[in-house]
C-alpha cells in the first residue's frame, strides 16, 4: 500500500489498522514531509543531515495536527480528532506508539530528551483556532502565538542541543513575529475561514469598524492599524535576530532566512501602501533565492568577523 496524506489515510481502515515498523514509519514521515507544497527541501538541505530524519518527525507531528484542525470542515469532528491525536502523543510518550508519525517520532523524542509540551502546546493551539476567531487585544494574540508559533522553534533548539532560556526567548519573538507577518499576509485568506486575527481594540484605536473587513474596505483607518501592526511585527523580528549568532552555522542561516523572508513580507505590505485587502503580499522565486542568498553571505560574513 502506498503511503496517504492525513485525510485521506484517516478515510482508510487499511491504514489505521496497519502495524507500523519504525523503518516503515521513518519512511512515511520523509514521504509525507517531501510529498506537500510547502517547501521542506530548504530547511534540510542548510540542516545537518543527521537531523534531516528527526526534522521530518517532528513536521510530520505538525502537518497532521495541521490537518485535522484545518482539513476536516467540521468543528465538532476537528475537535474529536486532535482529542485523539493527543492521546495517540501521551500514548508514544508511555512506550505505546502505533500511529507511524510516532512510531517514529517516539526514536527523535528519546534521542534528543523532548519535553511533551511544546507538541501538546500546538494541539492547544489548533484546539483553540476551532473555538476562538477573534482576539481582543495583543495580550490575546501573543497569548495564542504562544501555544501556535513558539513551540516550533523551541522544539528546533531542542533538536540542535539548545535548552537554555536565553535562546528560548529570542526563539519566542522570532516565532511570534513570524506568526504575525503570516497573519498579515492572509488577511483575506483567513476572512474567508471567519478568523481574525488582528486585535479589535487595535482596529477601534484607529476607528475602523470589524464589519468593514468583511466588505474589503480599505481607507486611511486600515492603513494606520495595519502599519501599527506591521510595526509590532518587525520589533519582534529585531528582537529575535540575535539569536542566529547563537547557534551553530548552518541554523543560523536557516534563522535568518525565516527572519529575513518574514521582514520581506512586512516590506512588500508597506509596498502595497498596507492594502492587504485588495491583494496578498507575495514574494516571488527570485526574491526567495536572493534571501537565502543574503542570509548564507550575511552568516558568512559574520563568522568571518
Amino acid at each position: 500500500m502506498g503511503f496517504l496524506q492525513p485525510t485521506a489515510f484517516l478515510a482508510s481502515p487499511e491504514a489505521m489498522q496497519r502495524t507500523w515498523k519504525p523503518a516503515e514509519a521513518l519512511d512515511y514521515t520523509r514521504w509525507l514531509a517531501t510529498h506537500h507544497y510547502e517547501n521542506f527541501h530548504v530547511v534540510s538541505f542548510l540542516l545537518p543531515k543527521r537531523l534531516h530524519q528527526d526534522f521530518y518527525n517532528v513536521y510530520s507531528f505538525c502537518r497532521w495536527a495541521d490537518d485535522l484542525g484545518d482539513e476536516i470542515g467540521d468543528t465538532a469532528e476537528s475537535l474529536r480528532l486532535l482529542s485523539w491525536w493527543r492521546r495517540e502523543l501521551e500514548a508514544a510518550y508511555a512506550g505505546r506508539a502505533s500511529h507511524p508519525v510516532f512510531v517514529a517520532l517516539a526514536e527523535t523524542v528519546q534521542r534528543h530528551q523532548l519535553p511533551i509540551t511544546p507538541f501538546d502546546d500546538l494541539i492547544k493551539a489548533f484546539e483553540q483556532d476551532q473555538t476562538v476567531t477573534r482576539y481582543r487585544n495583543w495580550e490575546e494574540l501573543f497569548e495564542y502565538c504562544r501555544y501556535s508559533a513558539n513551540p516550533v522553534g523551541r522544539l528546533v533548539l531542542g533538536l540542535c542541543g539548545y535548552r537554555d532560556e536565553a535562546r528560548r526567548q529570542l526563539s519566542d519573538a522570532t516565532c511570534t513575529a513570524l506568526q504575525l507577518a503570516n497573519f498579515w499576509q492572509d488577511v483575506v485568506i483567513d476572512l474567508e475561514k471567519d478568523r481574525i486575527y488582528l486585535p479589535l481594540d487595535l482596529l477601534a484605536a484607529h476607528g475602523y469598524p470589524v464589519e468593514g473587513l468583511a466588505a474589503r474596505k480599505f481607507d486611511p483607518r486600515f492603513r494606520a492599524a495595519m502599519r501599527e501592526a506591521v510595526q509590532v511585527a518587525r520589533d519582534l523580528f529585531l528582537k529575535g535576530l540575535p539569536l542566529a549568532g547563537m547557534v551553530d552555522r548552518r541554523l543560523s542561516i536557516d534563522l535568518e532566512l525565516f527572519s529575513r523572508g518574514g521582514l520581506k513580507v512586512l516590506e512588500k505590505i508597506e509596498g502595497q501602501d498596507y492594502d492587504v485587502l485588495g491583494a496578498r503580499p507575495s514574494i516571488s522565486k527570485l526574491e526567495r533565492v536572493g534571501l537565502l542568498l543574503g542570509a548564507v553571505l550575511h552568516r558568512a560574513f559574520s563568522r568571518a568577523a
